[in-house]
């Protein structure tokens, strides 16, 4: 073939070649080149149909932006927020028009379509120019698109971004970006459809702000604040073109990696070029910027703040429970799945209930007593506050730092709220041991019995199959539960609540239903953090399930608050990017228990505050408040649980994994009351907090009965007489006295004590081996016959103690001499006959 003929060939290849690019381009604008022209591979009439098939309209809907979460100053919302996170899916900000600078707009323009103003969608010089180079190819590899037909492939790659697989996200991407006449038919005719319902600067400004700029930045304002540290209206000419050389490749350009400087500087001065061409910027504004590298200098990068990790210091893990409840705020939609929508498409504004000024207080008390990086034990330690009347969180601390990486940070950090429960990020909750008394104490209280009532807290061997217990039942062994301290053999209620005495409260639960008490707990919000119903068993009295912090303050706000429970909230208020208020997590409070009920209860908590087991826990700051102390078997777990009429705080100190005693560990006992006391004082220093009420006299006495004296009483008289009352009885041992032998000599329960029904009483009966002794020191005896009486009277040890006689000028007393004037035992004792008896006698010479 000779050249003549074979540039013939190559002509009539390339007008072929251009002529089926041109038919396309015809279908696309609508007969633009005759589309009856046989094409390569496909025929006119074919591109039409499947033209015809495609839908003609996409809407710029609202593109995914940051949510920012806000935390009180103080109690007082007038006095403002601070911003404690910011947590997104794509890093973006949403710009209008006027805050983005000309300068982009031109860059853009000139760097991605300077016929923008022009065309309607589609440009069809830019598809004629392509043609002639995929021709050369033989493929489709300039794809010739506009502005507006790049906004509607951004517009799919967003939605692939918000399907929920990560394998679902990829396979729409890569449907929004094949190389194929299919799509390239379809984003056109949806270009042409948007620019039928937008204008030319809504389209460049909706471009703008869903283009993606490397990782998962995307718009121009995020853009430019990450890499340049200024907003999008502030950049400079050579700063603009550097964002615009982005969009194309933001793998290989974006500013994230030196790496990329260069890649970006070729294209920014491509860009800079053209607007030069364009005539957006003059020769010296040209000349300034080419001449400014892509560097470290150049650069000025501020990474984006996002998630809980990045999130204030002071508020971590509160961010991180948040976003846990996103699932929750019902004013984000009707559905779950509606709410994460609208989270994951963000622009909220989340104002919660963290009181900053407060969080600061409870974060440095923990961190400062409960050491996060401790090598002896798996430490952990936390502090959470909640509102009475609200359940408004304001505080929620923890002495590790928070990091949720899949490679963790340590041992000093943790992903885990021990705070709470174990579906909102928390754990399986701690052992809460004697706080959980307070709850046996409610329900002692609501079956009629009175803080006075005395019960047996004698240190003795249970039969467990004795507990009744209808949610659960057929317990049975024996149980010796331990007292920390030695313990009177019977006391109040109110006593053992302000001693925390085991043995008492095990007996108080011995007179009840653990299911009543298991239900009067969950009434106020108590339940296990890992979601299982909780135990039953007679050892739970002493708090053996596994509760998180945050739901013991609350059930103890609630016994500060009448009675009355209120399920803790996070969020007050979420205002959205339109600027539309929305309600949080409203109050969500009922009536647990009886006020008078917790009125009494209230009344014994505050002994403990003020005289018991949590005096070291009390501010004395003049605000009246209740609490509990509580140290598990082995001293693995400390608490101390209090509350204000206005506010309810938990502290909590111990084993996060492990069994190593807390009396073991320097001050490990006390570590709780160093952070509770301080942070409470400066609760009250913002809330204050009123008088609790007085509680009524029947939860005073209760149902007590007053015990008689049985003593002087044969044994069977004694015995049906206090069985006949409800108590039991039992003879405990004999004794030396000078009753009739077995009679009731001693009580164990001092007589008039009011006692509850169902006690034992232990008595002691008499020997009957005791006798009056005479009294020969005051009759003018001497030796001889003082001893005679005491002889004639049984007693045959006596023995003489001489006391010299003073001389006169001294006081003394010759006629004394040879007087007794003392024995011992003296007088009256009740003593055995065998009993050594001495005399003093008065002599005027005892040598």
């Amino acid at each position: 073939m000779s050249a003549q003929n074979q540039k013939a060939s190559g002509i009539i290849g390339a007008l072929a070649g251009m002529l089926g690019l041109s038919a396309l381009a015809g279908v696309l604008v609508t007969v633009m080149v005759t589309p009856a022209l046989a094409v390569t591979g496909m025929a006119a009439s074919n591109t039409i149909g499947i033209f015809e098939g495609l839908p003609e309209y996409i809407r710029i809907d609202e593109q995914s932006q940051r949510n920012t979460l806000w935390a009180q100053k103080t109690s007082d919302p007038d006095d403002g927020y601070t911003r404690i996170a910011t947590v997104y899916y794509q890093n973006r900000e949403e710009a209008g028009w006027d805050d983005v600078s000309q300068y982009i707009k031109d860059a853009v323009l000139a760097g991605e379509d300077r016929r923008f103003y022009e065309h309607n969608g589609v440009d069809v010089q830019s598809i004629v120019r392509a043609a002639i180079g995929n021709v050369a190819s033989g493929d489709i590899e300039s794809g010739a698109s506009t502005l507006t037909m790049q906004l509607v492939k951004n517009l799919f790659i967003n939605e692939a971004l918000q399907l929920d697989s990560e394998e679902e996200q990829l396979e729409a991407i890569r449907a929004a970006q094949e190389t194929s006449l299919e799509r390239k038919l379809k984003e056109a005719k949806l270009a042409i459809g948007l620019e039928k319902q937008y204008t030319k600067n809504e389209i460049l400004l909706a471009y703008l702000n869903i283009a993606g700029f490397g990782g998962n930045t995307y718009g121009i304002e995020a853009a430019a604040q990450e890499y340049f540290g200024v907003p999008a209206s502030d950049v400079t000419i050579a700063q603009a073109a550097s964002l615009i050389a982005i969009v194309q490749q933001p793998g290989a350009r974006s500013l994230k990696s030196p790496e990329n400087y260069a890649a970006n500087q070729g294209r920014r001065d491509f860009i800079l070029n053209e607007m030069l061409d364009e005539g957006y910027i003059t020769a010296a504004e040209h000349r300034e910027a080419i001449d400014q590298p892509v560097d470290e200098e150049f650069v000025n990068p501020s990474p984006p703040s996002n998630g809980c990790m990045a999130g204030h210091r002071y508020a971590k893990f509160f961010c991180d429970f948040v976003v846990e409840n996103v699932d929750n705020l019902e004013s984000l939609g009707a559905t779950v799945d509606d709410r994460r929508d609208a989270w994951r498409l963000g622009g909220l504004d989340v104002y919660t209930t963290l009181n900053l000024s407060l969080q600061k207080v409870a974060q440095d008390e923990v961190w400062r007593y409960v050491p996060r990086d401790e090598t002896r034990l798996e430490l952990g330690g936390t502090a959470v506050s909640v509102e009475t009347d609200t359940g408004r969180i304001i505080t929620m601390a923890q002495n590790k730092v928070f990091d949720n990486t899949l490679e963790g940070g340590g041992r000093s950090t943790t992903a885990v709220n021990f705070n709470t429960d174990q579906p909102y990020g928390g754990s399986q909750g701690f052992q809460t041991g004697s706080t959980y008394k307070v709850f046996a104490l409610l329900e002692w209280l609501k079956q009629g019995h009175g803080l006075n009532e005395y019960v047996d807290s004698s240190v003795r061997t249970f039969n467990q199959a004795s507990f009744t217990d209808t949610c659960v039942g057929g317990w049975g062994g024996p149980w010796t539960p331990k007292n920390d301290a030695p313990a009177a053999p019977a006391m109040s209620a109110y006593r053992a609540t302000t001693d925390s005495v085991n043995t008492a409260f095990v007996a108080i639960a011995q007179q009840l239903d653990l299911c009543g008490i298991r239900q009067t707990a969950e009434s106020i919000g108590v339940h296990r953090a890992d979601g299982a119903p909780l135990e039953t068993n007679p050892s739970s009295v002493l708090g053996t399930n596994y509760i998180a912090p945050m739901t013991m303050a609350a059930a103890f706000a609630a016994i500060a608050n009448d009675g009355r429970y209120c399920e803790p909230v996070a969020v007050d208020r979420i205002v959205t990017r339109d600027g539309e208020e929305l309600p949080g997590q409203s109050p969500d409070c009922r009536q647990g228990i009886d006020p008078e009920v917790a009125a009494a209860a209230a009344y014994a908590m505050q002994g403990v505050m003020s005289g018991g087991t949590g005096v070291a826990s009390n501010p004395r700051d003049g605000v009246p408040i209740i609490g509990k102390t509580g140290t598990t078997d082995g001293s693995q777990q400390t608490w101390v649980v209090g509350a204000t009429r206005e506010v309810g705080t938990a502290v909590w100190v111990g084993n996060i994994l492990g069994d190593f005693p807390m009396r073991n560990y320097p001050s490990g006992g006390s570590l709780r009351h160093l952070i509770f006391q301080p942070l409470m004082a400066a609760v009250n220093g913002q809330y204050g907090g009123g008088s609790f009420p007085d509680p009524p006299g029947r939860l005073l006495t209760g149902s007590g009965v007053e015990l008689p004296d049985v003593r002087g009483e044969t044994e069977e008289n004694a015995r049906s007489l206090l069985e006949g009352l409800g108590f039991g009885f039992e003879v405990s041992g004999r004794v030396d006295s000078d009753l009739e032998e077995g009679r009731v000599a001693s009580m164990s329960i001092a007589p008039g004590t009011l006692l509850a029904r169902g006690v034992i009483v232990k008595v002691e009966t008499s020997r009957g081996n005791l006798i009056e002794l005479p009294d020969v020191s005051s009759g003018g005896y001497t030796f001889e016959e003082a001893r005679d009486i005491l002889v004639d009277a049984g007693f045959t040890n006596v023995s003489e103690s001489c006391s010299e006689i003073p001389p006169v000028e001294e006081g003394g007393d010759p006629l004394m001499d040879g007087i007794v004037t003392g024995q011992n035992p003296s007088g009256g004792s009740k003593v055995k006959y065998e009993k050594s008896i001495t005399l003093t006698v008065s002599r005027l010479d005892c040598s």
